[in-house]
């Protein structure tokens, strides 16, 4: 049986089948959501906040609490939509705000311009530059770094499972 999750702050309502996760919920409704590590909760990038109705999803995992652990922007209310199944109503989630970095496909082509949404690393979810502050050349090296580091943890950690 489908459940109802509202997202904010869009307003908009989408059906989840019980027991499927939120980011089914959300890949569907095409936001920008992403799933660096597959969405075996070894990323941030389908990191989200549970506005209402947290008893309404399964527990947290092992490797969800020690993925949040290092997640800048968590909170109390954080969870990570790949890992989050529905099993009851009244869920209303929200997405952080800014972008990941490895939804960037040209960084040498930021340089000079000032960053529509905040830049958000991939692992931490810490953000790298924030939204209106001008790309400088010295900040597109240590993007081009950080991508580079995304690449060998996702590697390695996919090779310890």
């Amino acid at each position: 049986m489908a459940k109802i999750i509202r997202l904010d702050p869009l307003g908009t309502e989408t059906s989840i089948k019980t027991n499927d996760n939120l980011l089914s919920g959300l890949l569907k409704n095409q936001l920008n959501v992403m799933q660096e590590c597959g969405g075996r909760g070894m990323c941030s990038t389908c990191h989200i906040y549970v506005k209402k109705g947290m008893e309404s999803l399964s527990p947290l995992n092992r490797r969800e609490k020690r993925t949040l652990e290092v997640i800048t922007t968590c909170k109390l209310n954080s969870r990570l939509a790949c890992q989050a199944r529905v099993i009851g109503e009244g869920v209303v989630v929200e997405l952080p705000a800014g972008m990941y970095l490895s939804e960037i496909e040209d960084i040498e082509a930021l340089i000079g311009r000032r960053a529509q949404q905040n830049i958000l690393h991939p692992i931490s979810g810490k953000i790298l530059v924030e939204e209106g502050k001008l790309i400088t050349r010295s900040m597109i090296s240590q993007l081009e770094n950080t991508k580079g580091e995304v690449s060998k943890y996702l590697a390695n950690t996919s090779d310890a499972i």
